[in-house]
């Protein structure tokens, strides 16, 4: 798999250089590269109770992203997935330790515990105070005896580095990350492992499935689900947490494994306040990236019952940029549409034939949008299918309030809910072109005098002629053709399409901007959907 990376050797050192060099003079590194690889703030005095944490590289932002006022004071950074050197994590101890002693902040993955912990060892032989904590959050596993430090990581650092800036001593610190520690609980999914650089990848989670449980190094998890949605993924993730985590309110914790997109985090916010325990959290901290497993298309979900003085703490502003802030739960608010904009509802009316037609062209429009999207990544945005299948699912909810048996007034209806529900250009196209209809038909054209009248419309407003790879170049021949039948329209729309997938240069739509060699072979997915359509109407007729 390609990566913007120049080779694996120094693939974390440049890294964390590029870190540095964006982190505003407030962050330094110790010296020591490749070896030691210990992030510290500059504006540490040693005065106050030090937090030092850190592991494999490949989680980021965690570590160094972190590190400053009210968390981290040093991370120390290991090579992808693997355990810092215990002089690594010694250098960071003397660095950043003065009277105040040092809190180590440990994920429960051996290499970790013993480096961390022999680097403890030699620094209080060197005559400092040094407490240790070991964090173990994720109950994928509950019959490991060793469960594993995953996001949940994230609470301890937050609330242990509001006490540490406050001033609170050694012992508070500590025993404010132990209590945090003994209530937090996480556990993850993944829809496809990642990518370690330098490694092929691991193909282990089938397609249609998912991986549960699964651990921040690519671990493989409890089990493998079978996949359906964002819904059915949250419940379950919800379901194995939920007897984990008492009966009180909550603060949750959304984390992003590293590929899922911010669309599908926005989604999975929403499937967790709405879940059975989405009443329980009070606050969210995410979604965002924050525990990462490199580029694991994954989330994971994190559950602390904060009491009143660690929700003080989770809210209290920080440097790091990365820490996205621990935010109150809130009704989605809705202000109503501007004047002018709400929608004026027509009058409605029943005819039980143009109901079944209408159904029966979104019918057939929907069952296209796979193979419609398929077709239109080979020379658009990959979105046709769908954009035609959520106007017709649309407009199929829309029938019953529909004038159905006022032809005039049912081409404007459609063209007002096409405005509503289609998006894109082709959505504002299809919204003029029945508007356009229902004025032609208003004016006693007959309905394939008002189609064409719309179609006109269409071409004045977006510029696209016949020829010019476009739905048009199917829609024109077929309504032409339409008064010999629609037998000879769907002959003529399938002509037409069937046509572009010889024109190279398109001249209006998304195919535009892609190259010739790219168009070729190809038929333009708007005139399928006409062909398709025109052709199916004629099959359910027969």
């Amino acid at each position: 798999m390609k990566q913007f990376i120049n080779n694996k050797e120094s693939l974390v050192t440049e890294a964390i250089d590029g870190t540095l060099r964006t982190a505003g003079d407030r962050l330094a590194r110790l010296d020591g590269y490749p070896h030691i690889k210990v992030v510290v703030r500059t504006d540490w005095d040693k005065s106050k109770v030090a937090l030092v944490s850190g592991g494999g590289s490949g989680h980021e932002p965690s570590h160094a992203g972190f590190v400053g006022q009210g968390m981290l004071t040093a991370a120390v950074c290991g090579d992808v997935f693997a355990s810092p050197s215990v002089d690594a994590v010694l250098a960071g101890i003397l660095a950043v330790t003065g009277k105040a002693g040092c809190l180590l902040i440990v994920k429960n993955y051996t290499g970790d515990r013993l480096n961390f912990g022999l680097a403890a060892e030699r620094a209080r032989a060197f005559g400092l105070k040094v407490s240790m904590v070991i964090v173990d959050d994720d109950v994928a596993l509950p019959d490991l005896p060793q469960a594993r430090g995953v996001a949940g990581t994230l609470f301890v650092h937050k609330i242990a580095g509001a006490l540490a800036d406050q001033g609170a001593d050694l012992d508070t610190v500590t025993e404010a990350a132990k209590r945090v520690i003994s209530g937090v609980v996480s556990i993850g999914m993944s829809l496809d492992t990642c990518t370690v650089p330098g490694s092929p990848k691991e193909e282990r989670i089938e397609p249609g499935m998912a991986e549960l449980g699964l651990g921040i190094h690519g671990e493989a998890g409890i089990e493998q689900v079978g996949f359906s949605g964002a819904r059915a993924a949250m419940q379950m993730v919800v379901d194995r947490l939920a007897p984990h985590a008492g009966e009180g309110p909550l603060v949750a914790l959304l984390n992003n494994l590293g590929g899922a997109t911010p669309l599908e985090m926005g989604v999975l916010a929403e499937e967790l306040i709405s879940s059975r325990i989405g009443e329980r959290i009070r606050c969210l901290i995410g979604p965002a990236p924050l525990m990462t497993s490199l580029d694991m298309q994954g989330f994971s979900v994190s559950l602390l019952p904060a009491s009143a003085a660690e929700l003080a703490s989770l809210k209290m502003a920080v440097a790091p940029h990365a820490w996205p802030g621990c935010l109150d739960v809130a009704p989605v608010a809705v202000l109503p549409l501007p004047d002018g904009l709400t929608p004026i509802q027509p009058m409605p009316s029943q005819n039980a034939r143009n109901a079944a037609f209408i159904k029966r062209c979104c019918d057939i429009l929907i069952a296209a949008e796979a193979d419609l999207n398929m077709l239109d990544a080979k020379s658009g945005d990959g979105d046709t299918g769908s954009t035609l299948a959520t106007a017709s699912r649309a407009l199929v909810d829309a029938i019953g309030r529909l004038p159905l048996a006022d032809l005039t007034q049912l081409y404007r209806a459609i063209g007002l809910e096409l405005s509503q529900t289609m998006g894109g250009s082709s959505g504002v196209l299809l919204a003029i072109f029945f508007a356009a209809a229902g004025d032609a038909s208003a004016s006693g054209s007959n309905a394939v005098g008002a189609l064409k009248a719309g179609l006109d419309r269409i071409q004045q407003v977006g510029g696209a002629q016949q020829g010019d790879r476009t739905m048009i170049d199917a829609l024109l021949p077929a309504l032409e053709a339409l008064p010999n039948g629609l037998e000879a329209a769907a002959e003529a729309a399938r002509k037409g399409a069937d046509l572009t997938s010889t024109m190279t240069k398109a001249k209006a739509g998304r195919a535009s901007y892609i190259a010739e060699s790219k168009l070729a072979g190809h038929n333009d997915p708007g005139a399928e959907a006409v062909a398709r359509l025109f052709e199916q109407l004629v099959a359910v007729d027969a």
